[in-house]
C-alpha cells in the first residue's frame, strides 16, 4: 500500500541555505584578461535579461533614461564583446546596466578581484554580530587563562 504524502508539509531536506553572496559563480566569467571578463558577466547578464523578456533595445532605452544619455542596442554589443578592444563599459554604465537588468549579481565582479564580498544589507548586522561573539568569546577564553595562571601562583 503506497503511503500518502501531504502536499502541504515541506521536506526537512530539501531546504537550502539562502545566498548571502552577490556575484555570479566562477564559470560566469572565465578566465583571461579583465576586459574579457568583463563582457563575459556583461553578456551573461543580458542573456539573463532577455529570459526573463527584456530585449536588448529596452535594456537600452532603461540605461538612456538611467544614465540621463542615449544608449544604443549597439553599444550593448560592443561592450558584450570580447574582441571589442575599442569599446569598453564606463562606470557609470555599468551601474546603469545592472539598475536596468536587474542583474546584481554583476556587482559582485570587482570586489571578487580583491578577494572581497557584496553581500545583501540585510546580512550585515548578522554578520557583525557574529564577529562580536566571536571577540567575546576571545577574550573569555583570555581571562580565562589568565584567571588560571593567577591562581597557580598562589
Amino acid at each position: 500500500m503506497a503511503r500518502y504524502r501531504d502536499p502541504l508539509t515541506k521536506d526537512l531536506f530539501a531546504w537550502e541555505p539562502p545566498q548571502v553572496a552577490v556575484r555570479y559563480g566562477e564559470e560566469v566569467a572565465g578566465r583571461g584578461a579583465l576586459d574579457n571578463k568583463i563582457a563575459r558577466l556583461i553578456g551573461h547578464a543580458l542573456r539573463e535579461a532577455r529570459e526573463d523578456g527584456v530585449s536588448r533595445p529596452e535594456v537600452a532605452r532603461r540605461m538612456a533614461t538611467y544614465l540621463g544619455r542615449p544608449v544604443s542596442e549597439a553599444m550593448l554589443n560592443k561592450w558584450s564583446s570580447e574582441g571589442s578592444e575599442d569599446h569598453r563599459i564606463p562606470l557609470d554604465a555599468f551601474i546603469g546596466l545592472v539598475h536596468a537588468t536587474g542583474a546584481l549579481a554583476l556587482l559582485g565582479f570587482a570586489p571578487g578581484e580583491f578577494g572581497l564580498t557584496v553581500i545583501a544589507a540585510e546580512y550585515a548586522d548578522l554578520i557583525e554580530e557574529r564577529l562580536l561573539d566571536d571577540h567575546i568569546e576571545e577574550m573569555q577564553a583570555r581571562r580565562q587563562l589568565l584567571a588560571t595562571r593567577r591562581r597557580s601562583r598562589k
